[in-house]
């Protein structure tokens, strides 16, 4: 660790994941195969719902933007963590440390915002029916991502500005990429301002978009108990439970990352937080989609006929 104040640095050096290094082959090899998964069933998603006019619906656009968040999330982190895994410790510019944290920030923080916004949808669905495709129309959808995206700019811009304009006492950060967490342990004097600043913005990236979530869910489990029919309950269950999952998946993680004093921190077990919601996350959202989802099954059977039908 490199002391005193360090104005002048032009780069860190991330240690990624040195107290295994006897691993880092079987890592790199998973790592990798989990990245190439990801981008494959994220891009199958994504086509599916585009080539079938039947998926042309608020609830499948909103799954298409989470496919493409995942798939921009996990290409900001695995590239940096791969060159690590074969090369050991890497050198990172501070302009690039700067740029991978903002679009860290930028997409995780869009992708909290859009698990509510696909909330909502579920909310209107189902406890509005008559109402539902006047409420989420088109331009209402666009909104309600353009609006994630912002908010995600936001957080994004005011985290990176914050921490890369303070004075830094050590290069040598104990992650596998630039993780707001340990870069708080590298700046100089008093980091407390820091530290509130970042439970604030979790605060509001994380738990308000969590809150709407579970309104949405109480008011969507209190009229799905209320249908007379045994079928038609079955049926809306089935249409949340895959967005539930997720939620659980991403918020559980993310929130035990960020909604914590510093003094709990331990590297080995944030790294493996960090590797739960932005490494097996992504994969994990279209697997469930598609396993739970009716229409997805059905859509992506369709697909397979007419594509061995061609061959």
């Amino acid at each position: 660790m490199i002391l005193g104040n360090l104005s002048g640095l032009s780069e860190f050096r991330l240690l990624g994941f040195s107290e295994i290094s006897h691993l880092h082959p079987l890592l790199f090899v998973v790592l990798l195969s989990l990245y190439i998964l990801t981008l494959m069933a994220n891009t199958v998603i994504i086509f599916i719902i585009n080539s079938d006019n039947t998926l042309h619906t608020p609830m499948y656009f909103f799954l298409t933007q989470l496919s493409c968040l995942d798939i921009c999330y996990l290409s900001v982190i695995i590239p940096t963590i791969l060159e690590n895994l074969m090369v050991g410790t890497v050198s990172i510019s501070k302009t690039r440390c700067a740029m991978q944290m903002f679009f860290f920030l930028f997409f995780g923080v869009a992708e909290c915002f859009l698990l509510a916004a696909m909330s909502l949808d579920r909310y209107f669905a189902i406890c509005y029916p008559l109402h539902y495709t006047i409420i989420m129309s088109s331009r209402v959808c666009r909104s309600l991502v353009a609006g994630s995206y912002i908010c995600g700019t936001a957080v994004g811009l005011v985290h990176t500005l914050t921490t890369f304009s303070s004075a830094f006492c050590g290069s040598t950060i104990d992650h596998f990429f630039c993780e707001v967490q340990p870069l708080l342990d590298l700046l100089c004097g008093n980091t407390f301002p820091s530290e509130i600043q970042v439970i604030v913005v979790a605060v509001f990236a994380i738990l308000s978009p969590f809150l709407l979530i579970i309104y949405s869910y109480i008011h969507i489990i209190s009229t799905v108990l209320h249908m007379a029919s045994a079928e038609s309950r079955q049926k809306a269950f089935s249409t949340c439970s895959s967005h539930l999952l997720v939620v659980i998946l991403f918020y559980g993680t993310a929130s035990s990352m960020y909604l914590r004093p510093k003094y709990s921190y331990c590297a080995p077990v944030d790294k493996f937080l960090s590797l739960s919601y932005s490494v097996v996350t992504p994969l994990l959202n279209p697997i469930i989609y598609s396993l739970k989802n009716r229409e997805v099954k059905g859509a992506l059977k369709k697909k397979w006929r007419k594509t061995n039908l061609v061959w």
